[in-house]
């Protein structure tokens, strides 16, 4: 009699698990972190980003049938779905964890759609941090796909798309081939176009300031009060003749205390990080690009390896423009803050931001995940950028949930004559936030002595000191300062700050010449035929306008098909317009003095993917290309040809000659043009000091005294 086979061995056969639930994420790394918090009945997947998108090769937008947008499965992205397909057929449920955002939401409907998950028990989470605590909270709350942030994103996504198809062909053929235009990058390259008019209509105006040189009686160094104005109030200076003759009075004049004002200041502590003031401050304090700042701020929060704990999320979700903490959160802080500082160091009242426009306030600021993983204790764990931008974020949150700090200050005014002149000093009352967190704008106390000082007190005087100024122009945008001027203008969104001047920059409309954005002739060429062409594309207020009109999309209070209608027609129109009168514009390739072995032409350079090379400009004729070396002016010190800077094929910079292969010098750090005086080995630049590449001489010189040898 043949032995009937139970349910559990007919489970085996189909190879289903009782009760498997199947997550999927975007990232490998963000999948591991998560499967650890999950129990057996779990399996975790990544979709590795994107699996559906418009088509590269065509518009991809059905403009006569109402904009409907024509997704395509993305290239290489077959497997992965077959991968999924199997995954899902034998899950009992599946939850959907990309990011909690727009495009995350976007990436769920694709997954859904491309699975066919509509028949199955399919639900969408989302978590802020990748903790324990907040993905066993998500699949508690798990809820169905939110339309509405998918078609926000939807919106975006064809208005973009409509923009940069109609417009960049125009580019190719008025301009030059391979150029782009969007509708957010157009913005911020007219800005930094516009800066640049700023600073060359700049006409300096000459001012200058004078100090005194004071003593109290009996003291030894001298009290430098700076120059005011009179007893009607502040003057200003415009001329060496009114300086002249305001010190020809002073020369004669009594110096005397006529006034003295003690007070109190408080510095108010920051906020926790924005996606906008972490870039900002990332560049200001760590001298990152706001690129580096994302990549590296992502890898945190999808989780690192860190040992006894594997592999966990150490920030929350990095996109994000709320201020807002959760009350655990800040409970857990107050507790640290107590713990370590003391009872007096922890914020009363919750800091808010004045004057914010509207945010999404879905998610909350940028904090560390856990508050007992203190940096000190991962600096042994992380690699030295991770871990300086993982201290910035976590000691920015402490601060931001302590005490203000508190100055004491003084001022004297002194009377000289019919002028006056002030003093001031301030000292550290309460330290406060800064005692985890330095602004890097607090100066030292000056003029210390002026505490001794009371009114009435008659002082000596021993010299003026004018000085000579005149009004700078305009600073150049900065990646730092376009950041700040993107959200302060409500251009784009914080996931594409970062994005919008990278891509500037590689199409090479803007360079970065010692951090500033400076405009090329190519941008500044783009700039003038979107200005002339498309002046609603690269109007500010309409761009800010749309990321309006997108929040309305998000709550439902608007269909995301109206945008594209009310704005495609007068686009199109525009584009027609513009291919029949815009005059083309020529912009030469940069000629060098390399010579074609091939054909003897000079080499021209070009821009590829992976940054400038040399090509021959007789193509299609001649295709010789060769590499484009950034000559630093230095003779190897192996075979004496030229040291250039160049790049791994991951994007470290490095110093090599330029014989490569038949010379292999290469070094980290820069070569310096001087050779070491001890042993007359070649030197290496370090800051401001030159150090012997040879470890056993250990010469080592400030860079101003060598040149001063």
């Amino acid at each position: 009699m043949p032995v009937k086979k139970s349910s559990s061995a007919k489970g085996r056969k189909t190879g289903k698990k009782r009760g498997m639930n199947l997550v999927i994420v975007e990232s490998p790394t963000k999948a591991t972190t998560i499967k650890k918090f999950l129990g057996p009945s779990y399996e975790v997947v990544a979709s590795a980003g994107h699996v559906k998108d418009l088509p590269k090769s065509k518009m991809g937008i059905d403009v006569e049938h109402d904009f409907e947008p024509e997704y395509i499965t993305i290239r290489g992205k077959g497997d992965v779905l077959a991968m999924l397909r199997k995954k899902v057929k034998k899950a009992d449920k599946v939850y959907l964890a990309t990011d909690p955002d727009r495009e995350g939401e976007a990436i769920s409907w694709h997954l859904s759609n491309a699975l066919q998950l509509q028949d199955k028990k399919c639900s969408r989470i989302t978590f802020n941090e990748i903790t324990k605590n907040a993905v066993r909270e998500s699949i508690k709350n798990a809820r169905e796909i939110d339309m509405n942030l998918v078609d926000a994103q939807q919106a975006r996504r064809v208005l973009d798309r409509l923009v940069g198809y109609e417009i960049s062909p125009l580019l190719w053929v008025k301009i030059k081939r391979g150029l782009s235009a969007g509708r957010v990058q157009s913005v911020v390259l007219r800005l930094i176009c516009d800066r640049e008019e700023e600073i060359n209509a700049f006409i300096p105006q000459e001012y200058w300031t004078l100090d005194a040189e004071i003593f109290e009686k009996g003291a030894k160094k001298p009290l430098i009060a700076k120059f005011s104005g009179d007893a009607n109030g502040k003057i200003e200076i415009h001329s060496r003749e009114e300086m002249e003759q305001i010190k020809k009075k002073l020369e004669q004049a009594d110096y005397i205390v006529e006034d003295m004002k003690t007070g109190e200041r408080v510095k108010k502590g920051p906020l926790p990080f924005t996606t906008s003031t972490l870039q900002q401050e990332a560049a200001r304090k760590l001298n990152f690009s706001t690129k580096k700042t994302m990549q590296l701020a992502q890898q945190l929060y999808e989780g690192v390896p860190v040992k006894g704990h594997g592999t966990i999320g150490l920030i929350t979700y990095l996109r994000t423009d709320s201020v807002r903490i959760s009350e655990e959160a800040r409970n857990q802080a107050k507790d640290y803050i107590v713990e370590h500082f003391g009872e007096e160091y922890r914020a009363k009242a919750v800091r808010e931001v004045q004057n914010q426009k509207r945010i999404q306030d879905a998610h909350e600021a940028i904090r560390p995940s856990y508050i007992d993983m203190h940096p000190v204790r991962l600096k042994e764990e992380l690699p030295r950028d991770l871990f300086r931008l993982y201290q910035l974020i976590y000691n920015r949150f402490i601060a931001s949930q302590m005490e203000n700090a508190v100055y004491e200050t003084i001022t004297a005014k002194i009377g000289a004559g019919e002028y006056r002149f002030t003093l001031s000093a301030s000292k550290l009352k309460f330290e406060g936030f800064l005692a985890v967190y330095d602004l890097d704008d607090e100066k030292k106390e000056e003029n210390a002595a002026v505490r001794k000082l009371s009114k009435g007190m008659l002082l000596e005087h021993v010299e003026l000191a004018d000085k000579q100024h005149f009004t700078q122009p305009p600073a150049r945008y900065t990646e730092q300062m376009m950041v700040k001027t993107m959200e302060e203008l409500g251009i784009g969104r914080p996931s594409t700050y970062s994005t919008t001047i990278n891509t500037l920059i590689t199409r090479r409309y803007v360079v970065k010449d010692n951090k500033s954005l400076c405009v090329t002739e190519l941008g500044e060429a783009v700039n003038q035929m979107m200005k002339k062409a498309f002046p609603v594309i690269v109007d500010v207020a309409f761009t800010a306008n749309i990321e309006t009109l997108l929040d309305c999309v998000e709550e439902g209070t608007m269909d995301w098909k109206e945008i594209i209608r009310n704005n495609y027609p007068e686009l199109h129109e525009a584009v027609e317009i513009a291919q029949k009168e815009l005059e083309a514009v020529k912009i030469e390739d940069e000629v060098t003095d390399v010579i074609c072995e091939k054909c003897g032409r000079h080499m021209v350079v070009k821009y590829g993917p992976y940054g400038k090379f040399l090509a021959c400009p007789g193509f299609p004729e001649c295709s010789n290309t060769k590499p484009h070396y950034e000559k630093i002016g230095v003779a190897c010190p192996k075979c004496g040809q030229e040291i250039a800077l160049k790049k791994t094929k991951k994007g470290r910079k490095y110093y090599g000659c330029i014989g490569y292969p038949e010379c292999d010098f290469m070094s980290w750090q820069r070569p310096a043009k001087e050779r070491c005086p001890k042993c007359n080995g070649y030197m290496l630049i370090k800051g401001q000091k030159m150090q012997c590449a040879d470890e056993n001489c250990g010469y080592v010189c400030n860079i101003a005294s060598q040149e001063e040898a």
